[in-house]
């Protein structure tokens, strides 16, 4: 699928390359950005600097919190990054965040109203709607029986002892547990934290390795039969050219919605540079072209056009809103995260 919807994509990028007026000056054009593994074409970063001159300089990250130590220091280097909801309440909450310019993206006009306005930016004033999706459950239809889908429980399921994988991720993980208890993911309850955690704890014995970016390798090479991971990774692990056919996911009910979006940390000395990478990711073509690259549900409501019937048809990707209704998106819990960081220390000794 990924390799026929790049040819067209392609062609659409060439006929529709027009040159981009630079904004602002300085004498090095580079953006610093802080970016998740593999989510951003470096197709469309080459195509960036050929316009504008500009080159994209990545670091990537595995981890809100490792992002947010890097953003939270008044010596950041970077220029534009991609957290999540949570993290992007906790920076606008600390200051950490310039406002966006929106003469310099016109191109904002794209995304879908839905995705605006958003309970941790409810102003769009720091954000710009960058990825979405929900955190489920992969699975191999070939070691999972079908009667066993549906809740979280199946990850405490002796059925399937060694052949879990969890995602190692306080905020992710912890979610999972309190879901699987019956409570909200943003929870602030010490006796539901704590619940949580001994929830883990008891999982342990069944599960096969704690991962992050390494479960998609893991999942399609079909060392597990079940794996938390977030919609875009599952995309990508059950493409039918470069991933696994016998991989499928699932999300239950109260799991997370998760929004990425574009920030610019206040300190940035490139800002108009910023905003013009922004607004060139926001171009329909361009869009296309990044969303087919990583896999994760968009919110530029002009790329389902372009993608096409088979993106549009996969269950994974193209999430029907109705269908996120049960969901919560993580808020920032403040000082609160100490409750979750201590119960994180005792599941963290494994």
């Amino acid at each position: 699928m990924k390799k026929y919807v790049s040819a067209i994509l392609a062609a659409l990028f060439v006929l529709t390359l027009l040159p981009l007026t630079l904004v602002g000056c300085t004498n090095n054009k580079t953006i610093n950005i802080l970016n998740w593994g593999d989510y951003l074409d470096k197709d469309v970063k080459n195509e960036f600097k050929r316009r504008t001159g500009i080159t994209i300089k990545e670091t990537n990250v595995t981890s809100n919190e490792d992002m947010l130590i890097k953003l939270e220091q008044e010596d950041c280097p970077f220029d534009l990054c991609t957290p999540s909801d949570y993290a992007i309440e906790r920076l606008i909450k600390g200051g950490w965040l310039a406002e966006i310019d929106y003469n310099n993206i016109p191109n904002i006009v794209n995304i879908d109203e839905y995705y605006r306005n958003l309970p941790f930016d409810p102003e769009n004033k720091y954000s710009v709607p960058y990825t979405w999706g929900v955190l489920g459950v992969l699975y191999n239809k070939t070691m999972v029986d079908e009667a066993d889908l549906g809740g979280w429980d199946i990850l405490w399921n002796e059925k399937y002892a060694g052949k879990i994988y969890m995602y190692d991720s306080i905020r992710d993980t912890m979610a999972v547990a309190l879901g699987y208890c019956g409570y909200s993911i943003n929870s602030t309850d010490p006796d539901e934290l704590r619940a949580a955690a001994d929830a883990l704890i008891a999982q342990r014995g069944l599960v096969k390795a704690w991962c992050t970016d390494d479960i998609k390798d893991n999942m399609i090479d079909g060392t597990g039969a079940l794996a938390v991971v977030y919609s875009g990774d599952a995309v990508w692990c059950t493409d039918p050219e470069e991933g696994n056919t016998d991989l499928d996911f699932f999300f239950p009910e109260g799991s997370n919605l998760y929004f990425d979006s574009m920030v610019i940390p206040k300190n940035s000395k490139k800002k108009e540079m910023a905003e013009q990478f922004i607004n060139f990711l926001l171009e329909p073509e361009i869009a296309a072209k990044n969303t087919e690259y990583i896999g994760y549900s968009t919110p530029n409501k002009e790329v389902m056009a372009l993608l096409g019937e088979e993106w549009e048809n996969n269950h994974i990707f193209n999430i029907p809103q109705e269908a996120l209704a049960t969901l919560e998106i993580y808020r920032d819990l403040g000082e609160n995260i100490k409750l979750y960081e201590a119960e994180w220390d005792r599941v963290n000794i494994r």
